[in-house]
């Protein structure tokens, strides 16, 4: 069960009134009116430190500097730590937080203040603290990301594997029906044909003729049930509609990835070709997701006078990638889908650190 989320409204309005009651709790009995300015510049502008975390931070380092403020400064640390994956930023931040505080107010005053190495290790162990918890909910909401990831990954390799169990099953039905019903049924043809010839009586050549034409015809559709097994041999379920070119848009703008497509397909290709393209799109994708995280990817379709195809180039990935459980029938699926069209697949990475998978076909019409 989910627990309901607080609106964000809600968490800054009160954080900038937790740190206007710390500002009057700490002020002197008689702020002027720049302390108060100051003060009331470093409250307000925690409004804005999502969208603005580093310019909030340095508008709270003059307060910091005249008052002795806890919730203003340790806001706007825990916001830059948990929006920015600079960690020599957030490093410097807390510093030079650590040090503005330490620095005692008025300045007139420093001489005879005792401003030790010590008190400036302190102030820094404090300003630490919301850094590493800004830090620790940065990394727990990057884990719960990587986390759904992994699922449709496990998710897309359970449905892999299903479907290579049926492409199997399928194989070798298909296989038996060649193997044992093709030839008795090529037996029945050639006893019909010899029985045919042989017979002189009208009636028996008459349905001698009609058992060789009706084995003749089962062979043609025992041949074609056959081809029909081998070719659908990756596809979960037959009865369901197939997805062809105008689904393609809808699949790269549901995929999650950064996708630029370029080109186009001549509109007579055969509906297996297009399946082809689509399947290809999707399975480079899904690899995409899976082993280059936050990469940019490309589709460029083509064709010339005898081929057309597709190819899949994405950029190296921005973030690093989790060792995830790979069954490797995404690519062997394709290479089939790429034979039974008399063409190639071809997949390897790229010399700028991506990945390339390429589709050539010949242009076949239906």
């Amino acid at each position: 069960m989910t627990r309901p989320s607080v609106p964000y409204w809600l968490v800054n309005a009160a954080i900038i009134v937790l740190a206007a009651l710390d500002a009057w709790l700490i002020s002197p009995a008689a702020p002027t009116p720049v302390h108060l300015a100051l003060i009331a510049l470093a409250c307000g502008s925690l409004a804005l430190r999502r969208r603005f975390p580093l310019l909030v931070f340095v508008l709270t380092l003059p307060a910091t500097v005249i008052a002795e403020l806890v919730v203003v400064p340790f806001a706007a640390l825990y916001t830059l730590a948990d929006t920015s994956r600079n960690r020599r930023l957030i490093s410097a931040c807390a510093v030079v937080s650590a040090a503005v505080g330490t620095v005692p107010w008025p300045l007139s005053g420093f001489e005879g203040h005792t401003w030790t190495f010590v008190s400036f290790v302190y102030t820094l162990a404090t300003a630490a603290a919301p850094v590493l918890l800004g830090q620790l909910v940065q990394a727990r909401r990057d884990l719960a990301l990587r986390l759904a990831e992994i699922g449709e990954v496990r998710e897309h390799e359970r449905k892999l594997h299903a479907q290579a169990v049926l492409a199997r099953e399928r194989t070798q039905l298909a296989r038996e029906m060649h193997d044992v019903v093709s030839h008795q049924v090529s037996l029945i043809a050639v006893r019909a044909g010899a029985l045919q010839v042989a017979a002189k009586d009208p009636d028996a050549q008459d349905a001698a003729r009609t058992i060789r034409t009706l084995s003749v015809n089962t062979l043609d559709e025992l041949r074609h049930m056959v081809t029909l097994l081998r070719t659908s041999g990756h596809r979960s379920a037959e009865l369901t509609p197939q997805p062809t070119l105008a689904d393609l848009r809808q699949l790269l703008d549901t995929s999650g990835i950064e996708t630029e497509v370029t080109g186009e397909l001549p509109p007579d290709i055969s509906a297996p070709a297009q399946r082809a393209v689509y399947r290809t799109v999707q399975e480079s994708l899904t690899n995409v997701r899976k082993h280059a995280p936050g990469a940019r990817a490309t589709v460029r379709l083509w064709h010339d006078a005898t081929h057309f195809g597709v190819d899949v180039t994405n950029t190296p990935p921005t973030r690093p990638a989790l060792p995830l459980p790979s069954s490797h029938h995404g690519l062997v699926g394709l290479g089939e889908r790429a034979e039974l069209l008399g063409g190639t697949l071809t997949f390897g990475p790229t010399p700028e650190g991506g990945y390339a998978v390429r589709l050539r076909a010949p242009r076949q019409t239906e």
